[in-house]
């Protein structure tokens, strides 16, 4: 008994010491009591879990105040060494390591977090040996959905539980369930079989290990938090493969990209450019800049080909002003039909192999691949077009095409003399849902009277040129560039009446004007001036760098012209911001009350609702085609649970 009695003292003073820090911090010192949480919280109900295995470090407190003084947050004892108290406990600690304590405690779990009603000691002794986990008979205590962040993050653990029984995981973040879930390689709703669950249970204990040994209790995330964010770099499947070496080398690698979890504002906008506008596209084409300094060779990576895809053709319109731009200062090498998920580091490691000291990735999907490569290989910048990711090891850039989408949504205003205009959007992602919006805030301001009729490219089993004509809808608003498998005519806004077509406007995505500036940043030696710390370094620029614009055709009546001129003006000069004023979203709600100057640029960015002139809704996970699920599962702004309704 004299060594258990040791065992007790050691544990008293770990007890001790905790409780003195938590008070000189001016924290409450003693277990947290479950029945004082509740006093001003409205239960919807209480669930009868069975026998569960509970996470130690998850068990936090007490039901009832019977025993909260005897221990310290931490759950170690406080009272003296010769109470009865410390009797029990060092005969509990001396029984579990000769021969385990197999009696179950009774516990509470709400929000994911554990209160006991009978075992205190038990919890004690097992939290002191350093064991996992402890069986427990458990009550769920279910709150009732009040909007609040911390309630929303739990109805999706509970959705997640429904799937998995897993109750190991828990994120800081909305949102962060459904993206673990599409990480990990299952659909949204989809079971898990016992042997699935086995294998995350010994990742998550291992990552645990190996996140806890680098310091990462000290940081204001969870265990999941960074185990999610290692999932950005390492496919689920690399790191359940890990032994614990491997995946303590892989979290050194990371590193970065799990301390940009603890900034309190871990994305750094740059919204427009530190240098000077250069000169036009025909000036650079017929005065290149020559230079006798040695090249710097640049990668372009494409999902698609040029011949193939309109959003590659613009990139690859973009290279070429680049190299006309540099003259032969700058030689770039494209790799295009990359298929992400099964050839994309390939490609990058190829790229690099092929001396690319800077590349562009031009898709969201190569995220992961471009993390680790840029890991690999700290040397060159790689810079993935996409928006609203907080990886600190690379940069990403896109356009703030919702200024563009205003102007449109003005002049089709008021060409809608049926008050009828359709519109087709392609995914539901960051900065899509902002460009309808702002499109339909521009019809809004033109012609008050008219309704945007929202459809989706990537809806399964839709037919939207069937549906706009049986609504009746002549006047489009389409994709930003014409497909080479699509009509001429199929692109920007435009009046389709039978086998008449007019086009009247489209916008314009000037990637050249942004590769020009960022190669320029490189050469001029400001790259590393730009640097964000330990944050993740956005590039979101607009019509005032002249990376996003609306050309106009001739069909467009001069009057109307001359709007978009003083509009596009006004948006430049930052006089003018769609998105200031009153905003009220399809069920009336103001978005924006007044007073209200505008929506910061993470508001725009992360929109998740439509405004109340916007006939549709913003798709869910299910209603995607399947195309479309890996690059919604990346920067998708749909909230919506995306479980089984019949879960």
């Amino acid at each position: 008994m004299s060594l258990s009695i040791e065992d007790y003292k050691k544990a008293q003073r770990m007890g001790q010491r905790n409780f003195r820090t938590r008070v000189s911090k001016g924290q409450y010192p003693y277990l947290q009591v479950l029945d004082d949480i509740l006093e001003n919280t409205e239960l919807e109900g209480t669930q009868p879990l069975g026998l569960v295995n509970i996470p130690l470090d998850a068990i936090v407190g007490t039901k009832t105040e019977g025993r909260k003084t005897a221990f310290s947050s931490n759950f170690m004892p406080l009272l003296g060494d010769r109470t009865e108290f410390a009797v029990k406990w060092s005969a509990l600690c001396e029984s579990q390591m000769e021969e385990g304590i197999r009696d179950p405690i009774e516990a509470v779990e709400f929000l994911n977090r554990f209160y006991v009603i009978e075992g205190n000691k038990r919890v004690s002794v097992m939290k002191y040996l350093g064991a996992g986990s402890i069986p427990g008979n458990v009550t769920r205590y279910v709150p009732k959905k009040n909007g609040t962040k911390e309630i929303n993050i739990y109805y999706e653990f509970l959705d997640f539980y429904k799937l998995t029984q897993i109750n190991l995981l828990w994120f800081t973040q909305e949102g962060r369930f459904a993206k673990f879930v599409a990480a990990t390689g299952k659909a949204p709703g989809e079971r898990w079989n016992d042997e699935e669950k086995s294998v995350l249970t010994s990742l998550y204990y291992r990552f645990q290990q190996v996140f806890q040994r680098k310091g990462g209790s000290q940081l204001p995330i969870t265990v999941a938090d960074a185990l999610l964010a290692l999932l950005g770099v390492y496919s689920y499947k690399q790191l359940c493969d890990m032994d614990m070496i491997a995946l303590q080398q892989a979290l050194d690698r990371a590193w970065s990209e799990i301390l940009v979890l603890a900034q309190p504002d871990a994305i750094e906008l740059s919204m427009e450019p530190a240098a000077p506008p250069s000169t036009g596209l025909l000036s650079r084409l017929h005065s290149p800049i020559r230079f006798s300094s040695p090249s710097l060779q640049i990668g372009f990576v494409y999902e698609k080909s040029a011949e193939t895809s309109a959003w590659t053709y613009a990139h690859d319109f973009g290279r070429g002003e680049l190299e006309a731009h540099f003259g032969g200062r700058v030689t770039t090498r494209c790799y295009d039909n990359v298929v992400p998920e099964q050839n994309g580091e390939q490609v990058l490691e190829q790229a690099i192999a092929d001396g690319c000291e800077v590349i562009f990735t031009t898709t969201p999907k190569l995220i992961s691949a471009s993390l680790k490569s840029s890991l690999a290989h700290p040397q060159v910048k790689i810079i993935n077009c996409s928006l609203n990711m907080s990886h600190p090891s690379i940069r990403t850039y896109y356009g703030r095409i919702h200024e563009a989408k205003f102007l449109l949504g003005a002049i089709a205003g008021v060409l809608a003399g049926d008050n009828k205009i359709g519109y087709v959007a392609t995914y539901p992602t960051y900065g899509m849902t902002a460009a309808i919006n702002a499109f339909a805030l521009g019809v809004q301001m033109t012609n008050p009277r008219a309704k945007v009729y929202l459809e989706w490219t990537c809806e399964k089993g839709t037919d939207i040129s069937r549906r706009f004509a049986d609504r009746g809808i002549t006047l489009i608003s389409d994709v930003d560039n014409r497909s080479p498998q699509q009509p001429p005519w199929k692109f920007g806004l435009y009046r389709l009446e039978g086998d008449t077509f007019c086009n009247y406007a489209m916008p314009f995505w000037n990637w050249g004007e942004f590769y020009v500036r960022i190669v320029q940043s490189i050469l001029n030696g400001g790259w590393s001036g730009e640097a964000a710390g330990d944050r993740a370094l956005n590039y979101w620029w607009g019509m005032d760098a002249g990376v996003i614009d609306v050309l106009c055709s001739r069909n467009l009546p001069a009057e109307t012209k001359r709007l978009v001129d003083l509009l596009r003006q006004a948006v430049c000069s930052r006089d003018f911001d769609p998105f200031a004023g009153e905003l009220y979203d399809q069920a009336g709600n103001a978005v924006l009350p007044r007073g209200h100057a505008r929506l910061t640029p993470e508001e725009v960015i992360t929109m998740d609702w439509l405004a109340s002139n916007v006939v549709g809704h913003i798709l869910r996970f299910d209603e995607l085609i399947d195309e479309a699920k890996p690059l919604v599962s990346l920067v998708g702004v749909n909230k919506d649970e995306q479980t089984d309704p019949a879960l």
